[in-house]
């Protein structure tokens, strides 16, 4: 059922899906970020997290008759959850930050990539390497933590 997950028709079919979701949360003056099947909607308290949590879930099942995945979904502070591999700090004015797995990720995948147990030619190795930190950079740019880029490039 769906599409492949990756593929570039999903995130549009599910923009063409959950338009009618952005104009609910915004009609019902929520803040709150969305990128295809992903959203988080900030509240001031648990309490309110909850309550909207089961208003949203509920508008989702009934009138869009979608299915929430209620395994990923929680109630939480913003600096606890992640957001397409992005999370927040605790502050008073918050910055954005890599998640730890997203970080965790990253090393994981350095390690694939210069493992000598892979049978890649150097030059592939180096090609390979570069694409992938020129891409991951290039995504994380965003982030204020030039202090993580700077302990994980340097030292990994």
């Amino acid at each position: 059922m769906g599409t492949p997950q990756g593929g570039p028709l999903s995130p549009l079919l599910s923009n063409i899906m959950l338009h009618k979701l952005d104009k609910e949360l915004e009609k019902r003056g929520h803040k709150f970020v969305r990128y295809a099947n992903v959203c988080n909607i900030y509240v001031k308290t648990k309490k309110a997290g909850i309550r909207v949590m089961n208003s949203i879930t509920n508008f989702i099942e009934k009138e869009l008759k979608l299915k929430v995945n209620k395994e990923k979904s929680a109630v939480d502070r913003p600096w606890k959850r992640k957001f397409l591999g992005f999370s927040f700090t605790p502050n008073k004015t918050p910055k954005i930050r890599m998640a730890k797995e997203s970080v965790k990720r990253f090393k994981n995948k350095i390690r694939e990539i210069t493992s000598r147990s892979k049978p890649y030619r150097m030059e592939e190795r180096i090609e390979k390497l570069n694409m992938y930190l020129m891409g991951w950079c290039g995504y994380f740019a965003l982030a204020d933590t030039p202090s993580k880029f700077k302990k994980n490039w340097m030292n990994g």
